[in-house]
């Protein structure tokens, strides 16, 4: 494989979030200054720098790096951001890293969302109610399907990188776009085990708890299922909010509740869809 494809990680820009800090939802050690309008920026940098360390990209690894990469990261955003002197709403910011730690970003526009949906205290049982402003809504509900070809895990299925053929194919299977409310769930071929959403993480109910396809620390051809491990799932497993496991497919059911999540829209409501 060519060193031209690149490491990347979308986040949310969302000035509501400069009055998080110090709240009980976030619990205060989510990014990397008292009060900032980036979500989970410390997680997406991390992300970013397991990837660069991985294939040895010595230059992004450096850019990336430390107090200072973090702070790179935050301005080189900013700078994105500032180009527009029209006062937005939430954006989605999407920084792609090459081999040399030269970072290219594109901004787009994302709905308004909650801080339940973003820095949940849990994720409601299903059939249990909304019960409270730290509980992410279920006002929509996302239809979730199962892409019908399995995937071989990879070092591109591991980490985010642009190199996403695996997930474009499985989108077009399934006829899921950007703007329909719909995700389809990519599955190892090996062992019939989801991997993980196509643009997303899923939780899935199981023995009275929330849980979600686990992933190896560092790329494995044996350990976890093969997929990434994104921002709001570690989140979500550094704060008990769900835990690892095995999930096949074939213990999928129509119309169960699921939970989805991402470093964009948070976290969000769904329904197993079984074609």
């Amino acid at each position: 494989m060519s060193s031209g494809f690149q490491i990347f990680s979308s986040l949310r820009h969302d000035l509501s979030l400069l009055a998080v800090f110090g709240s009980a939802p976030a619990e205060t050690s989510w990014n990397h200054a008292n009060s900032s309008p980036f979500y989970m920026l410390d997680f997406h940098r991390d992300r970013m720098l397991r990837a660069a360390t991985h294939w040895q990209w010595h230059s992004a690894v450096s850019a990336l790096r430390g107090e200072a990469g973090l702070q790179r990261l935050a301005d080189a955003i900013h700078q994105e951001i500032s180009k527009d002197p029209v006062p937005q709403g939430p954006l989605r910011v999407r920084v792609a890293m090459s081999k040399d730690g030269t970072m290219e970003l594109v901004t787009s526009p994302v709905p308004e969302a909650s801080l339940g949906n973003l820095f949940p205290s849990h994720l409601p049982s299903p059939g249990s109610p909304d019960d409270n402003d730290q509980t992410p809504t279920r006002a929509t509900a996302y239809e979730v399907v199962v892409t019908d070809v399995g995937t071989p895990r990879s070092e591109f299925t591991h980490f985010k990188t642009t190199v996403r053929k695996v997930y474009d194919t499985a989108r077009q299977r399934a006829d899921v776009s950007l703007t329909s409310k719909r995700e389809v769930l990519i599955v190892n071929d090996a062992d019939r085990s989801l991997m993980e959403g196509s643009t997303t993480t899923p939780y899935l109910w199981r023995e009275g708890r929330w849980v979600t396809p686990a992933v190896s620390r560092g790329f494995s051809s044996v350990d976890g299922s093969g997929g990434q491990d994104g921002t709001t799932r570690r989140w979500a497993l550094e704060r008990g909010v769900a835990s690892e496991a095995i999930i096949s497919v074939d213990s999928l059911t129509e119309g169960e509740e699921c939970w989805l999540s991402n470093g964009v829209r948070g976290f969000f409501f769904g329904r197993i869809r079984l074609q």
